[in-house]
């Protein structure tokens, strides 16, 4: 069994640059596979907002690029909308109809980077890039403020152009994080760089569906004993969440490098909001990477407290336990 808490990946910028794709769980999604709900037409629409996009292809001196025109001018796409509208599945599908040289990463990983190489080292990584896609964009504090604005105005006048997704329209960036009014110069340059297409819907994966309970104690153990004992990692809620705040986010996958299976016994309300974040984004990166993963222990509604889930990352908490509730299902069958 794999022992994730001895786990202590270093910082990798560079491991990071060389796979900026789509991850495992999306790695066949395609246009073509994608399933809008009929009720909200603005699911359909994206996906040709999106199409239309990559459409714009044109032809340079010296050579094939895509987006880049006459006058060398990247252009945006911002797609806004809660979770489980399908803004992953439609980004990774961007990511795979597109030519040209193309990157696809979080927000996060994004921000890690720029800190990582530096503005200048950052911009040289893309610049040679047709087309960056960012997953999850969010402004949390001034500093990815400054870094996003400074970042995208100094790529996409040279000719990248960047789709973005977000649960946040891209004039209200920030807000309720940190005061955003005195930062609105920034926010308000960012959002002039993108058109906006707003995505309509309920969660898709609670379709037809009621959230997931978590597993029994017995129900745990069978699920485990599914499971490949070389490629498995089984450990308590504290613990996991103890090991996670000295690993950075962006080292999540090279924590998991190698697992197929995650288990977390004995779940846990998380009153420290820094812990829930933590493993928000631990589950967003189990999710992503398409590994199997069960849980047991407390009800998932008592995870997060209602301040946290009525606050600034409402989205995140709700994403973190639509997409757990997944997970579960997947264990039961």
């Amino acid at each position: 069994m794999i022992d994730l808490s001895a786990r202590h990946p270093p910082p990798d910028p560079q491991g990071l640059l060389a796979g900026l794709a789509p991850s495992a769980r999306f790695r066949h999604v395609r246009f073509g596979t994608y399933r809008p709900n009929p009720e909200y037409p603005s699911q359909d629409a994206a996906r040709a907002s999106l199409q239309a996009f990559l459409k714009g292809a044109q032809v340079r001196p010296g050579g094939f690029r895509l987006f880049r025109r006459a006058k060398p001018e990247g252009r945006g796409l911002y797609l806004d909308g809660g979770f489980g509208v399908g803004k992953t599945h439609l980004l990774a599908s961007t990511y795979f109809e597109a030519d040209g040289e193309r990157a696809l990463m979080s927000f996060q990983d994004l921000m890690y980077l720029i800190g990582a190489l530096g503005m200048t080292g950052a911009v040289q990584a893309f610049r040679g890039h047709d087309l960056l896609l960012i997953d999850e964009f969010e402004l949390d504090d001034p500093g990815n403020t400054h870094m996003a604005n400074t970042f995208l105005s100094q790529l996409m006048p040279a000719g990248t152009s960047v789709v973005a997704t977000s649960n946040t329209e891209p004039g209200a960036l920030g807000q309720g994080r940190f005061n955003a009014g005195d930062f609105q110069r920034q926010i308000q340059g960012i959002a002039d760089r993108f058109d906006t297409h707003r995505i309509d819907g309920p969660d898709y994966r609670q379709r037809g569906t009621t959230p997931a309970e978590v597993l029994t104690p017995e129900a745990f153990a069978a699920w485990q004993a599914r499971q490949d004992d070389r490629t498995l990692a089984v450990l308590t809620h504290r613990d996991l969440n103890r090991h996670l705040l000295a690993v950075h986010p962006s080292r999540f996958a090279q924590l998991l490098d190698g697992v197929q299976a995650v288990g977390v016994t004995d779940l846990v309300a998380m009153p420290d909001q820094n812990v829930a974040l933590r493993f928000v984004h631990f589950i967003d990166k189990l999710y992503d990477l398409g590994l199997h993963a069960a849980f047991s222990g407390a009800p998932l509604g008592k995870l997060f407290s209602e301040t946290y889930r009525h606050g600034a990352y409402a989205k995140k908490y709700s994403r973190c336990l639509s997409r757990v509730s997944e997970m579960l299902r997947e264990a039961g069958g």
